[in-house]
């Protein structure tokens, strides 16, 4: 570490192996301190494996790393008194109350009586939860106990907070209420590491970004260098007519190498182009030649959810659980999969901007 920029959490070489399944493979990472270093990676990645490495819960196969400057192998009891957690699900006592739990936590860090009551009636402010601080948790929404979880995490004042997953079963408000908090945290000098399945809640949040898969780190960066990877922009129009949907894979298909996609349910096809507004141009000309009719045309650059699914292969986590067993989106397939509405003329196929 260096005066100029102290480094909050560094990791070297995790390793960790569950059986026949390696969950960690040589993890590096690093967040200096006031910043927010965001994981991401599909489910199985080693994210939470990783969270619990950092949080001294689990202890690497081998490897190193250290939190707040201290090893978490040989300094666990003061890492933990430097970091916050709040793991993937929400840990909270049902039989207390929200107050009563957030002073519990205060206690446990040895905060006095006062300090503990003061600091619970604060965090039941910041996240909404005065109306109902003197309820059992556990008549709680799923929500609010989310809510109340992040408020334990934040008690002592921690120099490091790590957030799994923090948002997940949050509705828009609360979600925005746990995105401002962060950036308090953050304002004040707190490192966050974060891991989300939300890769808006990454854009909008991290410093940098690591992305695991397999647990290997596959790619780091900031989100803006992470989506210049991917390249190209997102052509996305809508055709509403669902007979017309096959004529407009054709045209589609001939702007380039890049295959469209579509969203059967609202007729909104999404393709790359390295070409920008001349391919815009392009397409809408030949669509209109067709007599297909368009709607919610949009150009557009690369998303992180791009640059996620161009580094792992698979699509971002939906913001609602999926049912179980469901691997993939019905409803989205690939040109390969829809019969062709006829051949294309050669003007066509040769066409490239």
């Amino acid at each position: 570490m260096t005066a100029q920029h102290p480094v909050a959490i560094r990791a070297e070489g995790l390793t960790k192996r569950f059986g026949d399944k390696q969950a960690l493979a040589g993890v590096d990472l690093e967040a200096p301190a006031g910043t927010v270093l965001g994981v991401l990676g599909p489910n199985g990645a080693g994210k939470t494996t990783t969270v619990r490495v950092l949080s001294t819960l689990l202890r690497p196969d081998a490897g190193r790393a250290w939190v707040a400057g201290h090893d978490v192998l040989d300094d666990p009891e003061s890492v933990r008194a430097n970091l916050g957690l709040s793991g993937q699900y929400a840990a909270v006592d049902e039989k207390l109350t929200g107050r009563e739990n957030l002073y519990l936590v205060g206690r446990l860090y040895g905060m006095s009586r006062r300090a503990a009551r003061r600091r619970a009636g604060e965090l039941l402010g910041r996240f909404r939860l005065e109306e109902a601080a003197d309820r059992l948790s556990g008549t709680f929404s799923g929500g609010m106990r989310r809510r109340l979880d992040l408020a334990g995490a934040l008690v002592a004042r921690p120099s490091v907070v790590v957030l799994d997953e923090p948002t997940t079963g949050l509705d828009p408000r609360g979600r925005s209420d746990t995105w401002a908090s962060i950036r308090e945290l953050v304002d004040t000098g707190t490192t966050v590491l974060l891991t989300t399945q939300y890769l808006e809640e990454a854009d909008q949040l991290a410093d940098s970004i690591l992305v695991i898969d397999s647990g290997r780190v596959i790619a780091r960066g900031s989100a803006a260098e992470l989506k210049a990877r991917v390249g190209g922009e997102r052509l996305a129009l809508t055709v509403p007519d669902p007979s017309a949907r096959s004529r407009a894979y054709e045209v589609l298909g001939s702007l380039g190498a890049h295959v469209p996609d579509l969203d059967r349910r609202t007729g909104r096809f999404t393709v790359t182009t390295d070409h920008g507004a001349e391919t815009l141009e392009y397409a809408l000309g030949r669509l209109r030649r067709e007599q297909i009719a368009v709607r919610e045309v949009e150009l557009a650059p690369p998303t992180l959810d791009d640059a996620f699914l161009a580094l792992t292969g698979q699509e971002t986590a939906p913001a609602a659980p999926a049912p179980a067993g469901a691997d993939t989106d019905p409803h989205t397939l690939t040109l390969a999969a829809v019969p062709a509405a006829g051949t294309r003329s050669d003007e066509e196929t040769a066409w490239r901007p």
